[in-house]
This record gives C-alpha cells, structure tokens and sequence, in this order.
C-alpha cells in the first residue's frame, strides 16, 4: 500500500487540530478576485506575509506566546513590490506594521494635528489641520496611498491566532495558484514553531494559583511542503531565515532549499537584519548590505531584497515559459 502524502496528512491536521475562520472561505474568493483582476491586467502579484503569530494557551484567551515581529520587514517590502508594478495582497498581523502609516508608528499623531475652532452659531464644526513639520513627507507618502488605493494594488488581510494564519495562507496559496508562475510567496511573517492542538487546550483561564506553569506543545506542521509542491506549485516561493548565530545561517538556508525546493531563501542574523541580508537559491548567493551612506540617504534593505527578488521572479518565469 503507498504510503500517505504528507500534503494530505497536513491537511488533516490542520482541519483538526487548527480551529478554521468562520470568514476563510469569503477570503479566499477575495484574493482570487484579486488575483484574477491584476493577472487580466498583465500585472504580477505577491503575497506578503507579516508580523507575529500568536499562540493561545487557553481556548478562551487571556495569556498566550508571541514573538517579537512588528512585521516592519513585511510592511516595508510591500511598499517596494507595488512600487515594482505588483499588487500585493498583504497577510498582516492584526495591529503589526502597515504599508505606508508605518512611517509615524513612533510619533504622537495628535501632536501633528491642530484644530482650528468651530463656530456653533453658523454651524461650522471647524478644520483639522496637519502640522507637517511634525509628519516630515506626510503629503508624499499620502499621496502614494492613495495611488495605490485608487489602482487596488493592496488588498489586506488580517490574522492573529496561529491558526488563522495557517488557513488564511493555505486559502490564499490555493487562490494565486490560478495565476501561476506570475505569482510570487514572500513569506516574512515571524510564525510560531511551537503550539498547543484545539482539543488538549483549557477552556478558561489558568489559574496561579495552581502553582508554577509547565508547558507541553507541539511543533507547527510545515506548512511549506506543501504550499510548494500541491497549492501553487507554479507559483516563485520565498521564505525567511533568522538565525541568532551567524555560523549556522547558510546551511540552514541551503537546507531549507533542498527539503523544500522552492526558489529563494532570505537568509539574516537577528543583531544585523536590517541592513546586511544574503539572498540563497539553489545556484547563487547575492550578500545585501547596506553602507553607511546608504544608511544616512535612509534606503532601507528591503528595497534591496525586493530588487533582486523580482529580478529573480523575471528569470523564474522566462524559465516557466521556455
């Protein structure tokens, strides 16, 4: 008897063990839609996933695990990608970082805000105006979103719990497939390795006073097995390595590559993301550093990741073609 695909085996699991969003489905024709308009259009699309994912430990939630993600890598990339003529359909953590409003994250907005009175008598509810040397390149930056708003180039979509993000990617991975190699997987979001299954987690709160907390979770099936080889096989699939030690982090991105086969890795060291990254396929390894006059001009990495990975893709889908 042949063995089960593992694709199928990932699957169960992730209908047992994962609770499913109520709205996946209604999602999932979204992106398709989405998809569908841009590909008509000759236009690429990508998938950028970003942010942390949360982890529950009690199925009605009060504590749970996280990460450090504030998925500014994400937010930042897809900026770039739509600015490399893709639309971008952007898998973000609820209340991570968002494409263009992550510029003024660390900055009181209230304190860029003036108003200036309203007149009762005349009914004048009065103005709301923008300081600007408070928000430096607000009109810039505002005028690019709605550019892209106005060409629906972004279409977002949120997640939190570890298990929304796993069936929101599998939809959205089933949803591009229909475009084929003109569909690119950028995949940055910081997801969990480590989780607790629907049926072994408490219903309520943990109490303290049970005494001292001891854990027993099980590891995330790999969702990119079969991303790559059954819901968009066609499709230029990256995904990201972080490392905190520097001597491991290529041949972990190789390996990566050879259990996987997919097209790129991201490989980065935790202290030095962002400004020193080495792309990895299976052929080459492109180091992206950034120097101090870039540095000082404010060029980010993630223009430089973006570059080459859409140089990248141009060659992945000459090679589809041929």
């Amino acid at each position: 008897m042949a063995e089960p695909r593992m694709s199928s085996s990932i699957d169960g699991k992730l209908a047992e063990e994962f609770a499913v969003p109520a709205h996946v489905e209604e999602v999932k024709e979204k992106m398709a839609a989405f998809a569908g308009y841009h590909a008509a259009a000759g236009r690429r699309v990508v998938l950028v996933t970003s942010g942390g994912t949360k982890v529950p430990l009690e199925s009605r939630t009060v504590r749970f695990l996280d990460n450090f993600s504030s998925g500014r890598r994400g937010a930042a990339s897809a900026e770039y990608f739509m600015d490399s003529g893709y639309a971008v359909v952007f898998l973000h953590r609820h209340r991570s970082l968002y494409p263009y409003a992550r510029m003024f994250l660390s900055m009181n907005m209230l304190d860029a805000l003036q108003f200036r009175g309203a007149d009762g008598a005349a009914g004048n509810p009065g103005e709301v105006l923008v300081d600007q040397r408070v928000l430096p390149n607000i009109g810039k930056v505002l005028k690019r979103y709605h550019e892209v708003k106005d060409g629906k180039l972004l279409l977002p979509i949120e997640f939190s719990t570890l298990s929304e993000y796993l069936h929101l990617l599998k939809a959205a991975a089933q949803a591009l497939s229909t475009i084929g190699a003109t569909a690119m997987f950028y995949l940055a979001a910081a997801v969990s390795d480590f989780y607790i299954p629907a049926s072994e987690m408490p219903e309520h709160k943990i109490q303290s006073s049970n005494g001292p907390l001891q854990l027993s979770m099980k590891m995330v099936p790999k969702i990119l097995s079969p991303l790559v080889k059954d819901w968009a096989p066609q499709a230029f699939v990256t995904s990201f390595k972080l490392e905190t030690d520097a001597s491991i982090l290529l041949d972990k991105a190789l390996q990566a590559l050879d259990t996987y086969r997919h097209q790129a890795v991201v490989a980065n060291v935790l202290d030095s993301r962002r400004g020193y990254v080495v792309v990895v396929t299976p052929d080459t390894q492109a180091k992206l550093l950034l120097s101090e006059d870039d540095v000082k001009n404010q060029v980010e990495i993630e223009q430089r990741i973006v570059n080459n990975l859409t140089s990248a893709h141009d060659r992945f889908i000459s090679e589809q073609a041929g």
